[in-house]
Order: C-alpha cells, then sequence, then structure tokens
C-alpha cells in the first residue's frame, strides 16, 4: 500500500516591495494556523529559481495529507476557514495574488 501523501500545491505572487513582509506574514502566522487541528503533515515552501526561465508564480507552498479524507477535512475545518479571514484581513485589497491551486494524489513513489 503506497504511503505517499496527497499534495496541496498553492502558487502565489506578490509586489516586490511587499516580498519581506509576505514571506514574514506567510511562515510566522498562516502556516501555524493552517496547520491547526493536525490536518497537515508537513509544508514545504519554495521560491521560483532563476536557474530555468519559467512564467510560474514566484512562490509555492507544498502541503502535504497523510490521505484524502484528512484533505476534505481540512476543507472543512476552523483552521482553514479562520486562516481565510485572517488572510483577507491582512491582504485585501494589497498587491498579492493566489495565482492556483490544485490537489495532487499519489501516483508513484521511487526513491534511490
Amino acid at each position: 500500500m503506497d504511503q505517499s501523501p496527497f499534495l496541496w500545491l498553492v502558487g502565489t505572487r506578490c509586489a516586490a516591495e511587499l516580498d519581506a513582509e509576505f514571506n514574514k506574514w506567510y511562515d510566522n502566522t498562516h502556516i501555524p494556523m493552517l496547520m491547526k487541528g493536525g490536518h497537515i503533515s508537513k509544508v514545504t515552501r519554495c521560491k521560483l529559481s532563476s536557474v530555468v526561465e519559467s512564467d510560474q508564480s514566484p512562490y509555492l507552498a507544498v502541503y502535504e495529507f497523510k490521505n484524502v479524507d484528512t484533505f476534505k477535512a481540512w476543507l472543512a475545518s476552523d483552521a482553514l476557514a479562520d486562516a481565510r479571514v485572517e488572510m483577507k484581513e491582512t491582504w485585501g485589497g494589497r498587491d498579492m495574488e493566489l495565482t492556483s491551486r490544485a490537489l495532487y494524489e499519489p501516483v508513484a513513489s521511487v526513491s534511490s
């Protein structure tokens, strides 16, 4: 039985002048709020590399869930609802946007 996690990928972008504030908020406020309740196993945040030209969002957050039921429970959780309200209060009307959201289910896992 495959134990690979379900992955919730969220792309974001913000104005360059808000970059430091955005990263501090995401790491110190947003992620801790989303992780309340124990639904999320792990979060990895990435910044787009300049090594290869790309039109993708500058930031990507990868949220890991044990299974689809855990993800569905999180979607209905107070933690997510509270984080959405706080995000709107902090960033509403400012130059920051979620550019993509998608859930990926495991297909295969290969390790060396």
